[in-house]
């Protein structure tokens, strides 16, 4: 379903607009609204400020200032939009995506751009790249919220942040930081996730995976392969060392003297012995248009070394391959216990998909990275209103299309009843693929693992 096949119930749309009338002062803002999410929901080929006020017959100039300028709360807009998917979406299949997407932008006038990394193409580019969170739960998805990455050269040049109209006091940030002002945002706005998921670029931070363990935030998200840790936890001692009596004594506190040192993950599952005396589990995460998507596994818990070179965060590390490309391996760790189970880790790690899928909705069928504007307020604004024309395209597809069953049925972070949709665990490689789970009794804390 294209956007411009659900402007048929221009009514639904009308009252859904109705939603965010508190955030203007005034019906002409109120309707300039509505002229620029319903040029992004037209069959306009290009959705820029220009063709829409065009099509509407209105001047460029006034709707270039309804982003820039004009009198509008758009943070409230953001917290209404958050609201409102909070109360219709809560419980145990709720997760929360983390990801980012850099378009393109020429020039340097434009906030934030910077010659910088750009996922999309996967090499530096000349771009602007937002940060994002998006909600999934079954086969819906909608963004909820997103922040400009002032890169670190751009915010030393502060003429030209004052040009793009970027507060004194926006600085650079980690993008792992912006993530987690964003979830504080989301979770002060009543949603709540049982999950969240992200990429290495995040799941690579300690600080960020130590900022969602101390928001009690059950996760599952990817890693690097680089990233070193122990499987077997090294000793630490505080007692001071000097070699021969003489010299500068070694810090403290510091690992053992002759004990083994950090391996990254691609070691561990090359050479350890936790990882190569198991065999690969066989994992039917899901049927999807083309085909089932098959995975292999193996699971073994891991401390991560810290900024100190020290044992740090004990996780669930997770080594994962699709069978049809089992050269390229995914990391992913958890913060659950050991005994949870690994097929619903799994089909958490892989449901980051409804990010990328979110920008692609987004770009193909709104035009959201058409946006031309050089001040922070108007991308900030544009970004929002974004957001709510991707929540009424994802609200009205639901209700058009019926939500589908058993399709990405996410457990809760405990586990607790139906351990999630569709997947199914197998034998060692070359096994058939067993048939769905039945349900899991949680009441039991031996913590062994069925059987297929």
């Amino acid at each position: 379903m294209t956007a411009n096949e659900i402007l048929a119930p221009r009514p639904r749309i009308e009252q859904f607009l109705r939603h965010f009338d508190e955030c203007f002062v005034d019906e002409r803002t109120r309707h300039h609204l509505r002229v620029y999410v319903y040029g992004q929901l037209s069959n306009l080929p290009r959705k820029s400020v220009g063709p829409i006020a065009v099509a509407a017959e209105m001047a460029p100039k006034t709707l270039q200032q309804f982003l820039s300028l004009a009198k509008w709360d758009h943070l409230l807009m953001r917290d209404r939009l958050q609201q409102r998917v909070a109360s219709r979406h809560r419980g145990p299949q709720v997760v929360g995506v983390f990801d980012e997407t850099g378009p393109p932008k020429k020039g340097h006038k434009t906030p934030g751009v910077q010659h910088q990394y750009r996922g999309a193409t996967g090499k530096n580019d000349n771009c602007i790249v937002t940060v994002h969170l998006a909600l999934a739960e079954g086969s819906f998805h909608c963004l909820l919220d997103s922040e400009l990455f002032v890169p670190e050269v751009g915010s030393e040049d502060r003429a030209r942040c004052r040009t793009a109209g970027i507060p004194e006091a926006m600085a650079h940030r980690p993008k792992w930081r912006i993530g987690l002002e964003l979830y504080d945002i989301a979770r002060g706005n009543g949603l709540a996730f049982s999950w969240v998921t992200f990429d290495e670029g995040y799941g690579g931070k300690p600080g960020f995976l130590r900022g969602l363990i101390e928001r009690g935030q059950p996760f599952v998200g990817e890693v690097p392969g680089s990233l070193p840790g122990w499987i077997e936890l090294p000793p630490v001692t505080s007692r001071p060392y000097r070699k021969g009596g003489k010299g500068r004594p070694r810090k403290v506190p510091r690992l053992v003297s002759g004990r083994s040192r950090a391996l990254s993950l691609k070691d561990q599952l090359l050479s350890g012995r936790a990882f190569l005396d198991q065999p690969w589990q066989t994992y039917h995460v899901k049927d999807t248009d083309k085909g089932p998507m098959v995975w292999e596994a193996k699971r073994v818990t891991i401390t991560l070394k810290d900024e100190n070179d020290l044992p740090g965060m004990r996780l669930e590390l997770l080594a994962a391959r699709d069978v049809l490309d089992r050269e390229k391996v995914k990391y992913f760790v958890s913060d659950v216990p050991a005994e949870i189970p690994t097929d619903p880790l799994l089909l958490v790690g892989l449901t980051r998909w409804h990010g990328e899928r979110c920008f692609e909705d987004s770009k193909t069928e709104l035009g959201s990275d058409h946006w031309e504007g050089r001040s922070d307020l108007g991308l900030k604004r544009h970004q929002i209103v974004s957001a709510v024309s991707s929540l009424i395209l994802a609200e009205v597809r639901r209700e058009l299309e019926g939500e589908k069953t058993g399709t990405d049925r996410v457990p809760s972070s405990d586990c607790g009843g139906r351990v999630g949709g569709g997947v199914r665990i197998g034998g060692e490689v070359g096994q058939e693929t067993g048939r769905a789970r039945s349900a899991v009794d949680r009441s039991s804390t031996t913590g062994e693992r069925q059987s297929a």
